[in-house]
C-alpha cells in the first residue's frame, strides 16, 4: 500500500521526453502527430527533455516541470504507483466487458419472465450494451483531452452504477434495454481513455505488459461472463448477475476516487498554474501546453476527432475493421454456444458455461506471450525503434482465427467429441488477444499521449458496433449454412485480413507520412 500513500511517489522513472512533447504541443497550431512520432524518435537518444529552447528568454509566466526529475510527472512515479493505475483502469474494462455476457445464459429466462416473443429481442438484451459502447466513444474519451482522464473516470463509475441498478430493477424488456444501452455508454471511457492513461505513464519501449493487461478485459470479460453468469442464473436468478456487477464495480469505484490521481501532464500542469495563480496573486500564470482555447471551441473540436482518425488515416482505418471483425466473430461465436452445448450436447445451463474455458485457456496464453515478447521485439534493434515492429507477433497469429473456427464449425456439425470443439476455440484464444493487442499498441506508439484516447475510441466505435450487430445474423446463417459452413464463410473473411499486419509491417511508416492526421 506504499504506493498509494501520496499522489506522486518519489521514485524516479527512466523515461524524461514528457516535457519535450508539452514544448511541441504548445508551440504548434496543429500538430501532426505521426510527423512528431516519428521525428522525435530520433531525437531521443541525443537530445535531453530539457534542452534549452531556441528563445533567449523564456516566458515567467509559463509554469512547467520543476525540472526532469519532478516527483509530479507522472512518468517519474514508481513502477509500482504507474503500475496501480494500469490495474485499476484495466480491471473497470474487465467487470463492464465481464457485465455484456454475464447475463447471457439468462436471457431466456428473462423472455418467459416478461412474456415476448421475438428472437431478436432477446439476442439486443445481450448485445445492446456493445452498441453503447460504440456510441459513447464519440463524445466521451475525447473529453478526456480536454478536462483530464480522472473527471471522466469518475463520472462513469457513477453513472455505470446507477444504470446497472437500473437493469437489476426493470420490470419490462423496453425499460431493461434502455438500461443496457447506458451502462455501454456510460462504460466508453476505460475502453478507450485506458490507453491514453497508458501513454500517459509509460516510454514506448516499456508498454507491452500494461497494454496486455489492459487489452485483455474486452475479451476475458466476455469469456468469463457466461462462465460466472450460468451457476448465478441457475442458482439465485438473471437480476443477481446486475447485483454481483453492482458489487464489483462498488469496489473498483471507491478505489479509482481514494488512490488513483490524474495522468495528462496538461491537465496536472493547469492545476498546478490555478494554485499558483491563488498563491501569487498573479493572473497571467499559464500551464505549459494550455493554448488558453476556449472550453466551448476546444470540445467541439475533440469531438471530431475520432471520426477523423477513422476517415482520414488508412492506417486506423484498416486497423479498425481488422479489430472490429475479429471481435465481431468472438461475440457471434459466443451466441452459438448455448444453442451447441445445451443441444447438441446436452450440458445443462450452469455446465454450458464451461464451454468458454477453451477460449478462456487460449486468451490468457494470447495475453502471457504478449506481456513477455511485445517489448523485447521493439527493442530488439537497439537504437533503430520502428513502430511497426509492434506488428511481428500479430502477423504470426493471424492464422490462427480462421483454423480455429474451421475446427470449432466442422466438429460441431459432425457432433464429434465435445473436446475437440472446445480445443478449436482455444486455439482462436491466442489470435483474438494479440491481433487486439498489437493494433491497439501500435496505435499508441504513433500517435502518442496527446491523441491516443480519441484514435482508440475511433476504433472501439467500430469494434462495438460489430459486436453489437454481427451477432445478430447468427439464428438465420446458422439456420441456412449449418455450423460448419456458417464458420467457414467467417472463417474465410478472417483469411482475408492476413495481409493486413504485413503489409503495414513494411509500409506503414510511408503510409503515415503520407497521410498525415492534423488534430
Amino acid at each position: 500500500m506504499a504506493a498509494f500513500d501520496s499522489p506522486a511517489p518519489r521514485d524516479l522513472g527512466r523515461e524524461k521526453d514528457h516535457t519535450l512533447d508539452q514544448q511541441q504541443h504548445s508551440t504548434a497550431r496543429e500538430i501532426n502527430f505521426n510527423d512528431v512520432e516519428a521525428q522525435n524518435l530520433n531525437k531521443e537518444a541525443e537530445k535531453g527533455p530539457l534542452e534549452a529552447d531556441d528563445t533567449p528568454t523564456p516566458d515567467p509566466n509559463i509554469v512547467d516541470w520543476d525540472g526532469p526529475d519532478d516527483p509530479a510527472t507522472p512518468r517519474n512515479w514508481s513502477n509500482r504507483y504507474k503500475l496501480t493505475n494500469v490495474v485499476v483502469v484495466s480491471l473497470s474494462v474487465l467487470y463492464t466487458n465481464l457485465a455484456t455476457t454475464m447475463f447471457a445464459p439468462g436471457a431466456a429466462i428473462m423472455q418467459r419472465e416478461f412474456g415476448y416473443k421475438s428472437s431478436t429481442v432477446e439476442v439486443m438484451t445481450i448485445t445492446i450494451a456493445s452498441l453503447g459502447f460504440a456510441l459513447g466513444q464519440l463524445f466521451v474519451p475525447p473529453m478526456s483531452e480536454v478536462f483530464g482522464r480522472m473527471p471522466i473516470y469518475r463520472a462513469s463509475s457513477i453513472f455505470y452504477l446507477g444504470f446497472t441498478a437500473g437493469c437489476a430493477r426493470s420490470t419490462n424488456v423496453t425499460e431493461f434495454l434502455v438500461f443496457r444501452l447506458l451502462t455501454g455508454m456510460a462504460a466508453a471511457s476505460y475502453m478507450s481513455t485506458g490507453g491514453g492513461t497508458v501513454a500517459d505513464l509509460l516510454p514506448k519501449e516499456e508498454r507491452g505488459v500494461a497494454m496486455a493487461i489492459f487489452t485483455a478485459g474486452p475479451l476475458v470479460g466476455p469469456v468469463l461472463g457466461p462462465i460466472v453468469g450460468g451457476f448465478v442464473v441457475e442458482n439465485l436468478g438473471w437480476r443477481w448477475c446486475f447485483y454481483l456487477i453492482l458489487m464489483i464495480a462498488g469496489a473498483v469505484t471507491f478505489v479509482t476516487f481514494a488512490f488513483i490521481h490524474e495522468t495528462s501532464a496538461v491537465n496536472i500542469l493547469k492545476s498546478k498554474a490555478a494554485r499558483l495563480r491563488k498563491e501569487t496573486g498573479n493572473p497571467n500564470l499559464r500551464a505549459e501546453g494550455d493554448k488558453q482555447t476556449p472550453v466551448k471551441q476546444l470540445v467541439l473540436h475533440a469531438l471530431t476527432r475520432p471520426m477523423k482518425f477513422l476517415f482520414t488515416s488508412p492506417i486506423v482505418a484498416l486497423i479498425a475493421l481488422y479489430i472490429a471483425f475479429n471481435f465481431g466473430v468472438t461475440m457471434l461465436l459466443f451466441a452459438t454456444f448455448p444453442t451447441v452445448y445445451e443441444n447438441t450436447y446436452h450440458w445443462s445451463v450452469s455446465i454450458s458455461g464451461l464451454a468458454y474455458v477453451g477460449v478462456g485457456i487460449g486468451c490468457a496464453i494470447g495475453v502471457i506471450t504478449f506481456a513477455k515478447l511485445s517489448d523485447r521485439l521493439l527493442n530488439a534493434k537497439e537504437g533503430q525503434y520502428r513502430a511497426e515492429r509492434r506488428l511481428i507477433m500479430m502477423m504470426f497469429v493471424s492464422p490462427l482465427s480462421p483454423i480455429g473456427l474451421f475446427i470449432y464449425g466442422w466438429t460441431t456439425e459432425y457432433k464429434v467429441h465435445w473436446v475437440v470443439p472446445i480445443i478449436g476455440t482455444a486455439i482462436c484464444g491466442p489470435g483474438a488477444v494479440i491481433i487486439n493487442s498489437s493494433s491497439q499498441t501500435y496505435i499508441i506508439d504513433i500517435f502518442g499521449p496527446q491523441a491516443a484516447a480519441s484514435a482508440l475510441a475511433a476504433i472501439t466505435l467500430l469494434r462495438n458496433l460489430m459486436g453489437a450487430f454481427l451477432p445478430l445474423a447468427a439464428p438465420t446463417m446458422y439456420k441456412n449454412l449449418g455450423m460448419g459452413w456458417g464458420n467457414s464463410v467467417l472463417a474465410f473473411i478472417t483469411m482475408a485480413f492476413i495481409p493486413v499486419p504485413i503489409f503495414f509491417y513494411f509500409r506503414g511508416e510511408a503510409i503515415r507520412k503520407r497521410f498525415p492526421v492534423e488534430i
